[in-house]
């Protein structure tokens, strides 16, 4: 074999390597818009000095990310916190979900496009909730925490409406799926609404809130991958680039305090 040609198989070999490499790091991970994807956005060219190929698939909706993760059409998510994903393990068999690190915190808030102040609420006021058992309990434990309501257990962060023992106000609390709770402001007295879903609806969770979690919340917004590439150097590199410096700075520059770093 000529000395040109085996230079030509040796550099096409090692293109071949390369590309395999690139192939390899290629990462897809599912999240809802804001501020999940705009915060995978913000590390992909963080990623890609390091060689990573990160492919962010939007979803306006908290089902669909985890199952294609289990399905393993998506490698991992960021959009959950730790309750949400205890409450989805327990419905799902054969869930292959494990946490990677935490990122944020998205702290839940109430509104209202009627009155602006809690303590105004007449009695038998409609207030909004999110129906996914999480966020249900995390809500009635807002509520009760400012007083409009009492918990049997106020820790309890699994809580029903079957464990409230004072409604002093008779509040008739309506379930509903979280995504639609922006616009169904004007229909109720109250809303209690995730940030992400708030801040694509335009509203600011520090200045519109009626009241608000605080950074103490234990709901952190949590990078999730499958069991088997949870420990992969790409896996890695991508939580690594989320809890860096640079991502707690961009928190802070674009959403004010209404998302708080959890790293």
């Amino acid at each position: 074999m000529s000395r040109t040609l085996r230079n030509l198989l040796a550099a096409a070999l090692g293109t071949l390597a390369v590309a395999a490499a690139h192939a390899a790091d290629r990462l897809v991970i599912a999240a809802t818009p804001v501020p999940h994807a705009e915060i995978l956005e913000f590390v992909k060219p963080m990623l890609a000095k390091e060689g990573v190929q990160l492919e962010v698939k939007v979803f306006t909706d908290y089902v669909q990310p985890s199952m294609q993760t289990n399905e393993k059409r998506v490698d991992g998510n960021f959009f959950l916190h730790k309750p949400y994903l205890d409450e989805f393990k327990k419905k799902q068999k054969n869930d292959i979900q494990t946490i990677v690190t935490k990122v944020h915190v998205e702290p839940l808030g109430a509104y209202s496009a009627r009155y602006k102040d809690a303590a105004a609420l007449p009695e038998g006021a409609t207030v909004a909730i999110p129906n996914d058992p999480s966020n249900s309990g995390r809500a009635l434990l807002l509520m009760a925490r400012k007083g409009l309501i009492t918990l049997k257990d106020p820790n309890n962060i699994s809580a029903t409406q079957k464990d409230i023992a004072a409604n002093p106000k008779k509040l008739k609390i309506r379930e509903l799926e979280a995504a639609t709770l922006p616009r169904i402001l004007n229909q109720v007295d109250l809303a209690v609404i995730n940030t992400n879903y708030a801040i694509e609806a335009g509203l600011d969770p520090l200045k519109d809130s009626l009241f608000i979690e605080d950074a103490t919340s234990p709901y952190a917004n949590l990078l999730v991958a499958r069991e088997d590439n949870a420990s992969s150097p790409a896996i890695k590199k991508l939580a690594a680039a989320l809890n860096s410096p640079e991502v707690k700075q961009f928190i802070a520059d674009k959403y004010k305090g209404a998302v708080v770093p959890a790293f």
